[in-house]
């Protein structure tokens, strides 16, 4: 297991209730990690739709996650 800490915007952050939250788990990539967080969250997006950034760069979903890593979770924003 390994500890990270995440950060959701717009709409991940309404559906995870959350802006930021410290968890561990067994996810090896950004991939699994968002896969595991949508099913426990009920996250509406899909990774085609979603960026991931790993310790504030913007990464490749199979981008291995390591212990005290900062990922954030970026979905589209619309704005006007």
């Amino acid at each position: 297991m390994i500890t990270i800490q995440i950060q959701y915007f717009a709409v991940l952050r309404e559906q995870r209730g959350e802006s930021a939250e410290k968890i561990e788990t067994a996810a090896a990539t950004a991939r699994e990690l968002y896969t595991e967080l949508k099913s426990q969250y009920r996250f509406t997006l899909s990774t085609e739709l979603v960026r991931v950034a790993i310790n504030q760069e913007f990464k490749d979903w199979d981008t291995k996650i390591k212990s005290g890593d900062h990922v954030v979770f970026i979905p589209p924003v619309a704005g006007g």
